[in-house]
């Protein structure tokens, strides 16, 4: 009760406070209006005027700023947006005055002048006191002054673009972060000597050495675009060998989605030094396909289904049906997205894809136009020892779930598989090669309307089973840093681009097709650990050791993305390759084979297991204990 009282109290006060100050605004404004056009010597007959004017003319601004929600927000909390309405608002008073003005001949109103000066001045006056109540509060009142002794660290801007900018003012506006921006600097040699927002462009990224010590530099914030990987990398390396903070703002995509603010710095990670720029797909053709349709999303507590959850519920979706056999991670995702204010839209099931009368009653119930297939086992090395549940989970359960959809005339079923698909040799690649084929399969089976698509993943940073945290915790470790051979290579993307692709690939499916998104080049599985250890601010091989322990059972030297028996077929974006492929009758070929291979789980060893898949997935090299 007390609170209750307290907040109406202080409502009352800012109402009070914005009431006196609009007022007094108004009626300082057509005053010294009328001494400028009068020379600052107002006749005696013009001041009844003036009273009389201010009597009506002020009631009515005042109704029309209360009209406006001028007296509805935080005192302290001016932007461009209340700044536009302050605008209308006294333009709208100002077009009255002329209305009155030319409808009495000039008798009922102040002179013109004196109506344009009331305008400019009225403007400048309520826009300065609102501007000026967040200088300070932003300023002095927003600290903890008991933090006041708390060292400010200057800044050196990298990047003197757009990025920079931002970052640079929100630094200048809050000084609650603690950092004072001091300097920025940029390749661009024609901005060397200007000035943004008051803070000098000295020189070069590579005089970085130079001006480190002259200006006392403290911490270095990388405001570069993700296409300047080496610049990045570059400005790693200078950190942590001088010992300087480094870090770097969000990426575009986190901007763009209201995730973070460019002032939000965060550690470089290592997918800021990927080495080629993030791909950015077509968001129209994206729209469009999940705008008011029913989704379905396995497997959407890991890493890559949350991902797909979380951009797809941008996208306006009808309903989205969320799918997973951990109660834990469904609950998390589920409390995100009702953060994120989407708590209608969705529906969380716990549920295990592998039970398929389950699966049956959620389709039938909620009537999906897409699934999209993300549940699945990944760990390659876990997997090779449990043979029996890879099967089940990555080919048997996905083919009975691809069966449902076209059972129940689904428009697309897309799987989420996997680069070590192609000439599998291990049972986790193999196993999720076996449900390609299944799904290619059911495509062509006799009846089928639904459209059925693979899409192709290499390793996605900061997912669960990538080698990212598994280094990450080894450097927390002390080290060493384990890698199994020194020319392991893997292809790599993020987490974001991993769902774009998918929702992309579900734009232009035609049937049976599989997707993969143009990667770049394979990165050393070793370099990967070098940089992640010069990004944690040790150096690799002194403060922390690289060793090697030899490739694991079933693991390849390198990844490819396509299969020798598979075609090129034209697609858009040019980013994403579209293979596709011959493949064997459901009816006369996958069904029964896929039988055998169900019955002869309880009964058979990993080694038996793994040469009955060899049968049908010829190119598969098992590793046999």
């Amino acid at each position: 009760m007390k609170k209750f009282f307290l907040e109406h109290k202080l409502g009352v006060l800012r109402f009070a406070v914005l009431l006196i100050s609009y007022t007094g605004a108004s009626i300082l404004s057509l005053c010294l209006a009328y001494l400028i056009r009068y020379d600052f010597e107002i006749p005696a007959d013009t001041l009844s005027i003036l009273h009389l004017t201010i009597s009506w003319l002020i009631p009515l601004k005042i109704l029309i700023f209360s009209i406006m929600g001028q007296f509805s927000g935080f005192l302290a909390y001016y932007r461009l947006p209340d700044l536009y309405i302050t605008g209308v608002a006294s333009i709208a008073s100002t077009f009255i005055l002329f209305s009155v003005w030319f409808f009495t001949g000039g008798a009922g109103a102040p002179p013109r002048s004196v109506i344009f000066a009331d305008l400019i001045l009225s403007f400048f006056f309520i826009a300065g006191f609102r501007t000026t109540l967040r200088v300070v509060r932003e300023r002095y009142f927003k600290n903890n002054h008991s933090e006041l002794s708390k060292k400010v660290k200057r800044v050196a801007i990298i990047g003197a673009g757009d990025a920079g900018a931002t970052v640079a003012a929100d630094f200048i506006n809050k000084r609650g972060l603690y950092m004072r921006p001091v300097l920025f600097l940029d390749d661009d040699l024609k901005k060397l000597g200007k000035r943004i927002h008051n803070i000098p462009i000295v020189g070069t990224i590579d005089q970085i050495e130079i001006l480190k010590d002259r200006h006392a530099i403290d911490m270095l914030v990388i405001a570069l675009p993700p296409s300047a990987n080496r610049r990045i990398r570059e400005v790693v390396e200078f950190a942590t060998t001088n010992s300087l903070e480094v870090r770097i703002i969000p990426s575009f995509q986190e901007l763009a989605l209201g995730r973070l603010r460019a002032s939000q710095v965060r550690p470089v990670d290592f997918e800021d030094l990927l080495g080629r720029m993030p791909v950015n797909l077509h968001s129209e053709s994206i729209n469009h396909l999940i705008n008011d349709k029913t989704i379905v999303v396995t497997g959407a507590g890991g890493s890559i289904g949350s991902e797909l959850c979380r951009q797809i519920i941008m996208r306006h979706p009808k309903r989205l049906v969320l799918i997973d056999q951990s109660e834990f991670h469904i609950f998390q995702i589920e409390q995100e997205l009702i953060k994120a204010g989407c708590g209608i839209l969705i529906i969380p099931i716990v549920a295990d894809i592998k039970d398929l009368d389950r699966m049956r009653q959620i389709f039938t119930r909620y009537s999906p136009q897409i699934v999209f297939h993300a549940a699945a086992y990944k760990h390659v090395y876990i997997m090779e020892r449990q043979s029996q549940e890879a099967i089940k989970n990555n080919s048997i359960a996905t083919a009975n779930l691809a069966l449902l959809a076209s059972e129940l005339d689904i428009e697309e079923f897309v799987l989420i598989s996997s680069d070590k698909a192609i000439n599998p040799t291990n049972i986790m690649g193999a196993s999720k090669r076996l449900a390609e084929i299944a799904i290619q399969s059911i495509q062509k089976k006799q009846g089928n309307k639904t459209k059925f698509m693979a899409v192709r993943f290499g390793n996605v940073l900061g997912s669960s089973g990538s080698v990212i945290p598994i280094f990450k915790q080894q450097i927390a470790n002390g080290g060493p840093i384990t890698v199994t051979h020194p020319d392991v290579t893997r292809y790599f993307m993020t987490i974001m681009e991993a769902a774009r692709l998918v929702l992309q690939a579900a734009t232009q499916v035609a049937g049976g097709d599989i997707f993969v998104l143009d990667m770049g080049n394979p990165i050393k599985i070793v370099d990967v650990a070098r940089r992640l250890i010069e990004l944690s601010g040790f150096k690799p091989d002194v403060d922390i050791e690289i060793v090697f322990t030899g490739l694991r059972p079933g693991e390849k030297l390198f990844e490819e993305i396509k299969s020798k028996d598979e075609r090129n077929a034209e697609t858009s974006p040019p980013s994403v390759f579209r293979f596709i492929s011959d493949s064997p009758s459901w009816e006369n070929s996958i069904a029964s084979s896929i039988q055998v291979l169900e019955h002869s789980l309880s009964s058979s060893n990993n080694n038996d297991l793994k040469q009955i898949v060899k049968n049908l997935v010829p190119e598969y090299t098992p590793y046999l204990e």
